[in-house]
């Protein structure tokens, strides 16, 4: 990976890329410095308990913390993956937009802008949320009493913290489309590595700080703390391995003759990956896992009570809860790669091209086949996803549990999650694959030479 960089930095419009899209970053990272207007939040944040497993915190880890501190940039993308989810789900749903697709480039724009639309209603529809959520907490200006502002200028400050807000999440997703213009990478996924990264430094301090990481406790922690280096390093070449992935599916193409010229008769394969679905069911698992203790924040639960009950299996720290994820994963596995691959339609386009899986006979026999395929591949790839995403939760209900049986007040909770883990090694691994597809280009020398 450092080789490909080299080497790409090496090369005049590569290098411009480079730099164009670490600009991009640059932005983004001094918009998730700067406050709102009217935002008053102190050095600690919003979030008290910055390991509950609550939609507050998911925010907070997709936005780099953004979110926590009320910045210009707090919603982040996640507006416009949520406009993007939204919008796949309903091309399968409404044959408009699934005929809209299939219209080639044309399609494409009038999908984008039906997803640009989207986004910016969905950036408002949070922003507004947001603001009564610091308003309730008071963590907006207040006046020389120490009170909250009423009337005219509570309706001002509203309106500016909503605008502020919905304009930073425009201002992302114009970034990130100017990445996939003229920068490396996927714009989305790399403003989302970007603010995954900002949070390692947190994540090394908790662990490693002379005065305030674990370490400092003594004991056990000084073999824990390294040990869980050690994890996240073994997690991140598990995922290179998971990625890297793939099953074959063999094809073979029948010779034809068109004009006094034979085409055909080559033998290839149908390439699909283990993880065909990547970080979405875990986004999608977690996300609905986060939402009870997101309303929790909201009511007054009585202590005893069947709803506290209800509440705490959906705490992190509860057994259940990493039952309920892996499953949902599952399900989120399966359903995600419905929406991707059609076996029919890619039996189809076997047929039409004179090709055949040997063994098999042309039409329903060959999409069969590739459904058990893709069945198991789903399953297996799915269960590889779970390991990742489950590893930092097991780990610390494991750990916190032996420790507090020993006498140990505190536990052990690793704040850097399987998804966002996910997240950074993919968005690595693509633009590292897009660097050296774009050098291999300009590197051909053609037949001729």
């Amino acid at each position: 990976m450092l080789q490909t960089l080299i080497n790409a930095w090496k090369i005049a419009d590569l290098r411009k890329k480079i730099l164009y899209t670490a600009l991009i970053i640059l932005i983004f990272r001094i918009g998730a410095a700067i406050p709102v207007p009217f935002v008053d939040i102190g050095p600690d944040g919003i979030i008290q308990d910055t390991n509950a497993g609550n939609f507050m915190n998911y925010l907070s880890m997709m936005t780099g913390n953004a979110f926590n501190y009320g910045t210009i940039f707090a919603m982040s993308i996640t507006p416009y993956i949520n406009s993007s989810i939204i919008m796949q789900l309903l091309a399968v749903a409404i044959p408009a937009l699934e005929r809209l697709q299939k219209e080639g480039e044309e399609g494409r724009k009038k999908i984008a802008t039906i997803t640009r639309f989207v986004t910016i209603a969905l950036a408002l529809l949070q922003s507004t949320a947001y603001y009564f959520y610091l308003r309730n907490g008071k963590y907006i200006t207040k006046t020389a009493d120490g009170t909250l502002y009423t009337g005219f200028s509570a309706v001002l400050q509203a309106m500016v913290i909503i605008i502020m807000l919905t304009a930073g999440a425009a201002l992302i997703m114009w970034l990130g489309e100017r990445i996939n213009e003229n920068g490396i990478g996927n714009g989305i996924s790399m403003i989302l590595f970007a603010g995954i990264v900002s949070r390692i430094p947190t994540l090394m301090t908790q662990l490693y700080s002379p005065k305030h990481g674990y370490i400092a406790s003594g004991g056990p922690y000084y073999f824990l703390s390294p040990f869980v280096g050690v994890l996240l390093l073994l997690m991140i070449a598990f995922i290179v391995w998971m990625d890297n992935a793939e099953r074959r599916i063999p094809v073979q193409y029948a010779k034809r003759v068109v004009g006094r010229k034979m085409y055909g008769g080559q033998s290839t394969h149908i390439p699909i990956k283990v993880n065909m679905s990547g970080v979405m069911p875990v986004i999608f698992a977690s996300s609905i896992l986060s939402l009870p203790p997101t309303i929790q924040m909201f009511v007054n639960v009585q202590s005893g009570s069947g709803w506290e009950k209800f509440f705490k299996v959906f705490s992190s720290e509860h057994w259940a809860y990493a039952i309920i994820y892996f499953v949902m994963i599952i399900g989120f596995a399966y359903f995600y790669s419905s929406i991707q691959y059609n076996p029919v339609e890619m039996a189809n386009n076997i047929r039409k091209n004179s090709g055949a899986v040997p063994g098999l006979r042309p039409g329903k026999p060959t999409s069969d086949y590739i459904a058990k395929i893709l069945s198991r591949i789903t399953l297996l790839g799915a269960l590889l996803l779970s390991v990742v995403a489950l590893l930092p939760i097991v780990f610390t209900q494991v750990v916190t549990f032996i420790l507090t049986k020993n006498g140990y007040a505190n536990g052990m909770n690793i704040s850097l999650g399987g998804t966002s883990i996910i997240i950074m090694v993919g968005v690595a691994l693509e633009t590292v694959k897009q660097l050296e597809s774009q050098m291999m280009m300009r590197h051909y020398k053609g037949f001729l030479d």
